[in-house]
């Protein structure tokens, strides 16, 4: 009698490798989720105030901006108005200059003199701009300790009157006879002066002088050829084969 051996049915559903990692990576975040939804839970209250500390913090800045900042800049800009006038009439004043310069700083009339403002008004620009003022009167007072005090906590993107300040602090220090302060603030000021036509010819003329007097010849000499070959119209060109040749 034939012995009927039954065959085992091949299993013909395909295997697919594709679909078992798609089933691992959706695992993977289920379980990642999972951890995440634990740290929330466990840290929410912790989370929540800082959210909430971060809103606060914004409602404060927005309203310190509108409410705070913006009026007292306007108020600034206001107040620093007779201050300007008295520096400007100083400027143009020489038999009453130090006197106008003093006004200027000190206000007169109830008006705010610079360094009012500076104390009044910390932050805006028109204190920011007043200790620009500041330090060109008190150079022209020859309190030229005062003039680097205030002129070197003056801040500004405008490369002319950041190289005028640089400049002026180096005119002080040379008027204290530290002639090496003086020339590194110059090369500051030409730093910044760029191809000022007007400018940079002065500074470079200040620079090549106080280097030819702290014995620098070649670093003079570079500064005077720099007047003689990038600036030949400017006045400081104009006897500069004296000065270079004093270089030599």
């Amino acid at each position: 009698m034939a012995t009927y051996k039954k065959r085992s049915r091949k299993n013909t559903s395909s295997y697919d490798p594709n679909l078992s990692s798609t089933k691992q990576v959706f695992e993977t975040l289920d379980d990642r989720a999972s951890k995440t939804e634990v740290f929330v839970n466990r840290y929410q209250k912790y989370l929540t105030g800082f959210v909430s500390l971060l809103l606060i913090m914004f409602v404060l800045y927005f309203a310190y901006e509108k409410f705070i900042l913006q009026p007292k800049i306007s108020e600034a800009d206001q107040e620093i108005f007779t201050a300007q006038k008295y520096f400007n009439e100083a400027l143009n004043n020489d038999e009453q200059s130090d006197s106008l310069f003093n006004l200027s700083l000190n206000g007169a009339e109830g008006k705010f003199g610079f360094l009012d403002i500076i104390e009044n008004y910390s932050g805006t620009p028109a204190a920011n701009l007043s200790f620009y003022y500041s330090g060109i009167s008190y150079y022209n007072l020859e309190k030229f300790d005062l003039a680097i005090k205030y002129l070197n906590s003056f801040k500004s993107n405008d490369d002319i009157l950041s190289a005028l300040a640089m400049s002026t602090i180096g005119d002080s220090f040379i008027q204290l006879n530290q002639l090496e302060d003086g020339l590194i603030y110059f090369e500051k000021a030409l730093s910044n002066a760029n191809d000022n036509s007007f400018i940079k010819p002065i500074i470079l003329l200040k620079s090549g002088n106080i280097a030819l007097a702290l014995n620098k010849k070649s670093k003079a000499r570079n500064y005077f050829q720099q007047i003689k070959d990038d600036f030949p119209e400017s006045q400081q060109a104009s006897t500069i084969e004296i000065n270079i040749a004093q270089a030599q």
